[in-house]
């Protein structure tokens, strides 16, 4: 599990904080969907400033029952392919603070 940034959650149930890897360094917020109108479109738009790079849904895991955030990110800099990321918890006494957690493709 690489953690490719981190985000903390807000007040207003937006997430903010950055996107880290080895060539993009981004502030980021992924902020709620308030046009969401079925259950097929995301809970969450993912924000690069301006720049809507993605978005992200809430889903529940199978195996644990336990409720995350699934994201799905798109730039030039990532290339041709999507990355595919989960919000994680952070170890420590901050509940709202996240580890982005890479899934790679492979």
């Amino acid at each position: 599990m690489a953690a490719i940034g981190y985000v903390t959650r807000t007040n207003t149930g937006s997430f903010k904080g950055q996107l880290n890897t080895l060539t993009i360094k981004a502030d980021i917020e992924i902020v709620p969907n308030t046009k969401k109108a079925n259950d097929t479109q995301p809970d969450y738009r993912v924000l690069a400033g301006s720049v809507e790079i993605g978005a992200a849904w809430n889903r529940r895991s199978e195996t644990t029952g336990r409720d995350y955030v699934s994201l799905s990110l798109a730039a030039p800099e990532f290339g041709p392919r999507r990355l595919y990321a989960n919000l994680g918890r952070t170890p420590g006494k901050d509940d709202n603070r996240f580890a982005i957690i890479w899934n790679a493709a492979d």
